[in-house]
């Protein structure tokens, strides 16, 4: 086992007593919390249940911090870009309802997305009439389909925007974001970007990869809660998107409960269009803090390593591995199953046996995290060997 993914687990054991209580392989899904994020969340009760909202002050500047870390982790340089939201459903709804559409205009998604990168696309052709083209995302060569279609290739009208999933939920295929961020821009088409797989567990740059759109819930590699998640939109976007949710907290000057006359704020905030949620602020505040305190380059240089340790024991299984094993096109998703076994009993029997995974993409998905111990992946393997030899 590589030292650095090792002497990270060490350094940081004491944030993630999960790794004492089950084989937790389970981040892309629901992600355990931080001590710290636990502990964040715990304060922030005992001091609601004393004193009220005597301190919202402070808790508006704990906002503002989220803010700030959620910029610097997506890799933007404009806090105005990034807006608060329950999670990335929400967000991709104001994309797909905040655009103007015409009958027939396309719309580009892979034949392999979560449902939320699907159903919301799928709503406007009901309603407008455009058309919704799911490409393939091949292993070997994950972009060439969408850029086919960009250079008018696969279909003889250009598409209006692209909207896919940094890493496949599923097979955990990687996409180079830069290559299409750059096809998209150079073509004058959207560019739309589930980051849920993504961001936390590798360095992500929103400015330089030409991402239009970028959302994603906190409570997978950010290790945050349900509930709250961001939004990123281009400056160029911000007031040309038609909004639909219009509240107390989306105008400028909120909190200035006198004025008569108002307008949508300038910023991101004007996606924003009632309460905050302060008590998940306050965790993935601190989860957040903890990602920025071991460093991204690190994260993902750990995770990649945690990957690669079960590839080859489950290869020695004798596993057949349906994600990517090239290190350039995989993230933390490990997917596989095991010839001759039905990969849903055996999730069962997993989950059964404490190895918290996930049943996807047509096997079982492992998807350990920066914090991941071996001693955790070993016990996880050896259960999984005792269940084949039953």
């Amino acid at each position: 086992m590589n030292s650095l993914s090792s002497a990270i687990s060490a350094d940081f054991l004491h944030e993630f007593p999960v790794n004492q209580q089950v084989c937790y392989l389970n981040h892309a899904a629901v992600a355990p919390w931080p001590a710290s994020a636990s502990k964040a969340v715990a304060d922030f009760a005992q001091e609601n249940s004393l004193l009220g909202a005597t301190g919202y002050l402070n808790w508006l500047d704990k906002e503002n911090s989220l803010r700030e870390q959620i910029a610097g982790i997506i890799g933007t340089e404009h806090l105005n870009s990034v807006a608060l939201v329950k999670n990335t459903s929400e967000a991709l709804s104001v994309v797909a309802y905040g655009l103007d559409w015409q009958k027939d205009d396309l719309i580009l998604i892979s034949d392999d997305e979560f449902p939320s990168n699907r159903i919301i696309w799928e709503s406007l052709a009901q309603k407008f009439g455009v058309r919704v083209e799911q490409l393939n995302i091949p292993m070997d060569n994950p972009e060439v389909n969408f850029l086919d279609a960009i250079s008018g290739k696969t279909f003889h009208q250009k598409p209006k925007l692209i909207s896919v999933s940094a890493v496949q939920y599923a097979s955990g295929i990687r996409l180079n974001l830069a290559k299409l961020g750059k096809a998209c821009k150079d073509n004058d088409i959207l560019f739309c970007v589930d980051a849920i797989q993504a961001v936390g567990a590798m360095p992500f740059k929103c400015d330089d990869w030409h991402i239009d759109f970028a959302m994603a819930d906190g409570h997978k590699w950010m290790l945050g809660p349900e509930g709250l998640g961001f939004f990123f939109v281009r400056q160029q976007h911000i007031e040309t998107l038609n909004l639909y949710q219009y509240g107390w907290h989306m105008v400028e000057h909120a909190g200035n409960y006198d004025l008569k006359e108002w307008q949508p704020a300038k910023d991101a905030k004007r996606f924003e269009c009632g309460s905050p949620n302060i008590l998940a602020t306050h965790a993935l505040e601190a989860s957040l803090s903890l990602l920025n305190k071991v460093g991204l380059d690190k994260v993902q240089q750990a995770i990649e390593e945690n990957h690669e340790y079960l590839h080859q024991k489950l290869m020695a299984l004798g596993a057949e591995i349906l994600s990517p094993t090239k290190n350039q096109q995989r993230a933390g998703i490990v997917t596989f199953r095991i010839p001759g076994k039905d990969s849903t009993v055996l999730y069962k029997a997993l989950m059964a046996n404490e190895v918290i995974c996930a049943n996807r993409g047509g096997g079982v998905r492992f998807s350990p995290h920066f914090h991941t111990t071996k001693q955790v992946m070993d016990t996880a393997i050896e259960k999984l060997k005792g269940l084949l030899a039953e």
